[in-house]
């Protein structure tokens, strides 16, 4: 029999398309529930102690719901402080998303790199250990955004952003001392990709400078595959389905952005 399991992905917002995106392209037959907490949004303000308790406990319900082969935290925030209780939790694979550090140092020509996040994800002692094992050799700047995550949504309900923004986030991160050698800045949120242009716009603006940007997506979807490798999947997936945990205005706006990454079946929660 076909197997209907679907790969669920799991974001606070719509950052988690930048890793479905790769994924689909890799996996065109899978099925896909793409579930945006947008009730708890957004993450990256939170604390540690709120992140840990909502997203195994939703999670938990979620995979009771959709009964999916695997599930993906498509958000560095959620990834950093809860993947190891949802993997206890869940008899299932869980597949997280990290700041993309290690490909970072393996790029950098001038040492010295970028890691632009969450304010509640740059703060973790998993960022500490990333670059003790990947980087040392390096400068590691960090800069928390919320704004940037807010950019990023509303560029994806189609609203005109201010380019100003941008730049201003990114000197938060460049104008530290040291920064003026940053080579290669690390998305370490997943709502950042959908906005590398507006970003590598402000960084040539400022001073002519090129910096490479570095996100996982690309390598989370290679390690979907390989986790899913010799599945059986349906000749024909049906439409992707998206839940928002809590329903707004906004859901309607995003309803175009959403059906380019394959989701046009709208579900309530």
């Amino acid at each position: 029999m076909t197997d209907m399991r679907p790969i669920l992905f799991f974001d606070s917002g719509v950052g988690g398309l930048s890793v479905l995106g790769p994924t689909r392209a890799l996996l065109p037959r899978a099925p896909f529930v793409y579930v945006a907490d947008s009730a708890g949004f957004p993450y990256g303000t939170k604390s540690e102690e709120e992140i840990a308790a909502r997203v195994p406990a939703l999670l938990g319900r979620l995979a009771e719901r959709y009964h999916p082969r695997l599930i993906v935290i498509a958000c560095n925030t959620a990834s950093t402080i809860a993947l190891a209780a949802v993997r206890t939790a869940l008899d299932l694979p869980i597949v997280g998303t990290v700041p993309a550090i290690k490909p970072a140092a393996a790029i950098s020509v001038t040492r010295a790199i970028g890691v632009l996040g969450t304010d509640a994800t740059v703060r973790q002692p998993y960022v500490d250990d990333l670059t003790a094992r990947f980087a040392g050799d390096c400068l590691v700047l960090r800069h928390g955004s919320a704004e940037l995550v807010m950019l990023a949504e509303a560029k994806l309900r189609g609203a005109a952003t201010d380019p100003a923004r941008y730049a201003a986030v990114l000197d938060g991160l460049l104008g530290q001392p040291g920064g003026e050698r940053i080579d290669t800045v690390v998305l370490a949120c997943t709502h950042f990709p959908l906005v590398e242009a507006e970003l590598s716009a402000a960084a040539a603006k400022a001073g002519g400078r090129t910096i490479h940007f570095v996100d996982g997506g690309a390598g989370i979807a290679r390690r979907i595959a390989a986790l899913t490798q010799g599945q059986q999947w349906p000749e024909d997936p049906g439409e992707g389905r998206a839940i928002f945990t809590r329903a707004d205005a906004d859901i309607v706006a995003l309803m175009p952005a959403l059906a380019d990454y394959g989701l046009s079946r709208l579900e309530p929660f």
